[in-house]
């Protein structure tokens, strides 16, 4: 794995999600700082569990980690995937990566798999995991802030991604306890909570070796995410596939801003991704895949640059156009698309002026879809023509 490193910073600016991988990574601070290659060193543990014992299966995980480990290991890591870990073989695979770790440049894990919150604590969840465990959480579940905590002591970049904000698996009244003797504390209703170990850096010496922590999560704080078709992915893990695999010089923080809003439209509105991150130096794809040339280009860049545009509308904007979208039963990447056609710099910030728009922008989509379906014919031969 080969990065390109850039020193003299001078951020002037809170740092955007930085931090991840292709053959080619950039450490930047400013545009004009001066850059000197060098070869670094990226780990990753990919973790997927599916064939739970006691709580409900998962059909996504196996898939997620088959195909984030394919992805991670083309692009330079030395990655190990691992599925379907009780708590003691998930426990031994954490403590053995921290030592693999140890004098890694940037070190991931990938999660797939159920996950709980309770007291301000995410916990991974093990396929042996039953009710009885959760009174004492400590040993029979995985805490992550004492995995995060363990990997910032020796690697400078830590990154993790949690597709494991899915529902509470547990029952309703189910509480957590750290250990036996501990006070009783409620399961977040659904989804994980801001990962404790990814704090400020604000304040950190310039001698810090540490540049910090990025944690990924599949929906926002206590909101659940959603599996795909068995076999398949969940709709964050291809996105993170879609869009980690292909990008070429783009800032990692845009990159997870397409994965964001990718999930946001797939999932028509009901999920979309967080992410948490406190690094100190922005970060950059370098080498990646040639980018699709003619028409497939073409649709591959209009989207991205829409996925960019969805995610600068702020949330009252996009509630509007959620629910014209429900109302009107039209695409809502579609109408998301005219909006971008109009140009940000043209979209009402008044409601009742983005009303109107939104009303005559889903009247054409409508009579467009209405033209399109008139000219579908079961005729083999204009089929043919």
């Amino acid at each position: 794995m080969t990065f390109v490193e850039t020193s003299g910073c001078n951020l002037l600016a809170r740092m955007w999600l930085t931090a991840f991988v292709a053959a080619l990574f950039c450490l930047a601070a400013t545009a004009l700082a001066f850059a000197e290659a060098k070869s670094l060193k990226g780990v990753a543990l990919i973790i997927g569990q599916s064939n739970y014992l006691h709580i409900a299966a998962l059909p996504n995980p196996a898939s997620d980690a088959r195909d984030m480990a394919k992805m991670l290991t083309d692009l330079g890591f030395d990655a190990r995937n691992v599925t379907d870990r009780d708590a003691a073989k998930l426990k031994r695979d954490l403590e053995r990566f921290v030592e693999d770790a140890d004098g890694a440049d940037v070190a991931l894990i990938y999660y797939s798999g159920h996950g709980i919150e309770a007291g301000g604590e995410n916990y991974l969840v093990p396929v042996d995991a039953d009710v009885t465990s959760l009174k004492d959480a400590n040993n029979a579940l995985v805490p992550i802030s004492a995995v995060m905590d363990e990997l910032k002591k020796t690697v400078p970049v830590t990154i993790m991604l949690l597709d494991a904000c899915r529902t509470n698996p547990f029952p309703a009244d189910a509480v957590v306890r750290r250990a036996p003797t501990a006070s009783a504390e409620p399961i977040g209703a659904g989804g994980l909570e801001p990962v404790r170990g990814a704090k400020a850096l604000a304040n950190a010496s310039a001698q810090d070796a540490s540049l910090g922590t990025v944690v990924g999560f599949a929906a926002e704080p206590g909101r659940p995410a959603l599996d795909g078709a068995a076999g398949e992915n969940s709709p964050y893990a291809a996105a993170l596939l879609r869009h980690l695999a292909a990008m070429k010089g783009t800032e990692f923080g845009s990159v997870m801003r397409m994965v964001t809003e990718e999930v946001y439209l797939d999932t028509k509105a009901k999920q979309r991704p967080w992410v948490n991150e406190s690094l100190r130096r922005l970060l950059y794809f370098g080498v990646a895949p040639p980018e699709p040339t003619g028409d497939d280009g073409l649709i591959t860049g209009e989207r991205r640059q829409l996925l960019l545009t969805i995610s600068d509308l702020p949330d009252p904007k996009r509630a509007q156009v959620e629910l014209a979208s429900l109302q009107d039963g039209v695409p809502l990447d579609a109408l998301y698309g005219v909006l971008r056609a109009l140009g940000t710099d043209k979209i009402p910030e008044d409601p009742t002026d983005l009303q109107k728009v939104l009303d005559a922008q889903a009247d054409r989509l409508k009579k467009m879809m209405s033209e399109r379906a008139a000219l579908r014919t079961d005729d083999p031969e204009i089929k043919r023509l």
